[in-house]
C-alpha cells in the first residue's frame, strides 16, 4: 500500500507543478493587463474604469483555475476513476474548491490524490486572491480620495 501513496503522491505533486505554472502564467497575464491599461483615459468614471480592469483580470485568473479544475479531471479520467468527463469535472471542481461535498468518491487506491488537489486549490485560489489586493492596490494608488485622505 505504502508504494501506491508514494505514485499517488509523485502523480499528485507533478500536477500540482503543472497548475502552479498554468495559475502563474494567468495571474501574470491579468496584472499585465491592468498595467497596460492604467494610463488610458476613463470613460468619465474612475471607480467605472478600476472595476472594469479589475473584472477582467478576475475573469482571466478564473480562467486559469477553471483549466486546472479541467486538468486535475482529466488527470482522474485517464486514471480510470470516471467513465465520464462530467462526472471527473465536477469531482474536481469539488476537490479544488475544497467544499468536499462527499457524494462522488474516488477508489481507495488514488483517495490521496483528492486531498492533494484540495490543497493545490487553496494554494492557487490564494494566489489569485493575493493578485487581486495587488491589483486594488495599484488602481487605487493615484486616486484622488487616498491623495486627500494622506
Amino acid at each position: 500500500m505504502s508504494g501506491m501513496i508514494l505514485i499517488n503522491l509523485a502523480i499528485g505533486l507533478l500536477t500540482m507543478m503543472i497548475c502552479l505554472t498554468v495559475q502563474v502564467m494567468f495571474t501574470l497575464w491579468s496584472v499585465r493587463y491592468v498595467v497596460r491599461h492604467a494610463d488610458e483615459p476613463g470613460l468619465g468614471r474612475a471607480l467605472l474604469t478600476g472595476t472594469r480592469r479589475l473584472l477582467m483580470a478576475m475573469v482571466i485568473m478564473m480562467l486559469g483555475n477553471f483549466l486546472q479544475i479541467m486538468l486535475w479531471g482529466a488527470l482522474f479520467l485517464w486514471l480510470g476513476e470516471f467513465t465520464d468527463f462530467h462526472q471527473a469535472a465536477y469531482h474536481s471542481g469539488v476537490n479544488f474548491t475544497s467544499l468536499g461535498y462527499g457524494d462522488v468518491v474516488m477508489s481507495n487506491d488514488r483517495k490521496l490524490l483528492g486531498p492533494l488537489e484540495a490543497l493545490n486549490g487553496i494554494l492557487m485560489l490564494g494566489l489569485s486572491s493575493a493578485a487581486l489586493l495587488g491589483i486594488v492596490q495599484h488602481l487605487t494608488k493615484g486616486h484622488p480620495a487616498n491623495a486627500a485622505a494622506q
